[in-house]
């Protein structure tokens, strides 16, 4: 549970002007805040990975200009992960009036209610501390969010009580006026109906509305956040040009740049370490034919480049791979097991529905693409290791009809005693453990051997049939 520091002790207006408060609007608080954390070198966005030379100082120049933001990029780019970050940036308490049904601040109110209490009670008007995790509320986009639900609606409870359409307290106040104080975030906001999106232009600048016609005037002191996919996502809708005008900064977002980024994002996220009693370990070179497969499709003709391949991807795949080794440790009677290319069969459910293919034809259309893109993949990451034809001696041990099983249920032992009947296989995976720095241990023996196989097969060397879960490589 997460633990907060104790409020300030001042309970009413009077007290607080004691402890010498100077008001500060919401966007000014997060400029200074920001700029206390540059001087301390203070992380401003903890966890991030791969923005540090292009997304955050962009963000930063934003939050320094005091601009509402928008974070305009693919799926699975921590857009909406950022924007939750940004209430970090706030101070931990600010003071606002205890009886306001807005928060508003106690010494300087911008709402007429806040106005009117301050006027009645004078310093007696009670007032609240305010925790920064209460300061921000988002809300996702969908066609059916009406103007109410974000800026309000006529109460006519209130109304027939005697109040006028033109008053403020008359209204049903949405979620935009309640955030007041603090930052409103708006998730996918293409998907806003038009109509929607004109009623933000006013609370983005001129800061009044209209409800059903009324002029009704709301100084709200609120930081405006809106994450976006770009136009050509999808066909759902898109972010109205004078809206766009409006929003001070685009921050364009990115997949990793290079490998090294890519995995530690997916270890950082992904659930590797398990409960299962079961050490499960990774070798380096299967995390960056992972890696490798998720950065060729975001390349591929045959993918919709413009709806992107999600960083989750990488992340469930990871997960797929541990739960395959898990799997076969339970099954084999081991407590310690090495993830080897059997494992990478089942990241295909993983990554279905994460790849929009351009033209699907037949309900196997996706599998097939993932099983190409892989294997590309495997033939990548060990071009970088080794030459194919440095293994001419085991590839002609395959000559004489030699046939060599492997599977995701077979066990380290029998891999690895399997593979010393394949004369010149054992030296062959000893010299490619020692070139990608791995330790000869028998789990390490067995994935990279299947590693080796797995290569000489999609550079054409060798080939390889499946039946009832096993696969089989001759030449």
């Amino acid at each position: 549970m997460q633990q907060y520091s104790d409020p300030p002790k001042a309970r009413t207006l009077g007290q607080l002007r004691q402890t010498g408060y100077t008001p500060v609007s919401v966007k000014d608080e997060l400029r200074h805040n920001v700029m206390a954390r540059l001087r301390d070198k203070s992380p401003l966005f903890p966890g991030m990975t791969g923005y540090d030379d292009t997304v955050i100082p962009e963000i930063i120049n934003g939050i320094l200009s005091r601009h509402d933001l928008l974070f305009l990029g693919l799926r699975g780019q921590a857009k909406t992960r950022m924007i939750r970050i940004l209430p970090s940036l706030l101070d931990e308490w600010i003071p606002v009036l205890a009886d306001c049904e807005i928060p508003d601040d106690p010494v300087s109110p911008r709402l007429a209610m806040g106005k009117r209490l301050v006027a009645e009670q004078g310093d007696e008007a009670l007032i609240r501390w305010m925790h920064r995790s209460e300061r921000f509320h988002e809300k996702l986009a969908t066609p059916d969010v009406t103007i109410a639900d974000l800026i309000g609606e006529i109460d006519l409870v209130r109304h027939a009580q005697g109040k006028f359409l033109s008053d403020e307290s008359t209204m049903h106040f949405g979620l935009i006026p309640r955030t007041n104080r603090g930052i409103f975030a708006m998730n996918e906001l293409p998907d806003l109906a038009p109509k929607i999106q004109v009623g933000l232009f006013n609370v983005l600048e001129e800061r009044d509305v209209q409800i059903r016609g009324y002029p009704i005037k709301l100084d709200l002191d609120i930081s405006m956040v809106f994450s976006a996919n770009p136009e050509d996502y999808t066909n759902r809708g898109r972010i109205v040009t004078p809206l766009k005008d409006r929003i001070g900064s685009v921050i364009r977002t990115h997949y990793p740049i290079n490998i090294r980024d890519a995995i530690r994002i997916t270890l950082d996220n992904a659930w590797i370490k398990r409960d299962g009693g079961i050490a499960v370990h990774i070798p380096p070179f299967m995390m960056e034919i992972m890696e490798e497969f998720v950065r060729l499709a975001r390349n591929s003709p045959h993918i919709n480049q413009a709806s992107g391949v999600s960083v989750r991807c990488s992340i469930t795949n990871a997960e797929n791979l541990v739960s395959s080794a898990e799997r076969r440790a339970v099954l084999c009677g081991e407590t310690e097991v090495t993830a080897r290319m059997d494992d990478l069969a089942f990241v295909k459910a993983s990554s279905r529905g994460k790849l929009e293919l351009m033209l699907a034809e037949g309900d196997t259309a996706e599998d097939k693409l993932i099983s190409s893109v892989m294997g590309e993949a495997v033939k990548s990451i060990f071009g970088k290791v080794a030459e194919v034809s440095d293994f001419e001696d085991v590839i002609d041990q395959f000559k004489g009809g030699l046939t060599l099983e492997v599977g995701d249920d077979v066990s380290t032992a029998t891999m690895v005693e399997n593979f010393g009947l394949v004369k010149g296989m054992k030296a062959a995976i000893n010299k490619l453990c020692k070139e990608m720095d791995l330790p000869a241990t028998d789990g390490c023996v067995a994935s990279v051997g299947e590693f080796l196989l797995e290569a000489l097969y999609v550079n054409n060397r060798l080939s390889k049939a499946s039946a009832r879960g096993k696969q089989f490589f001759r030449k």
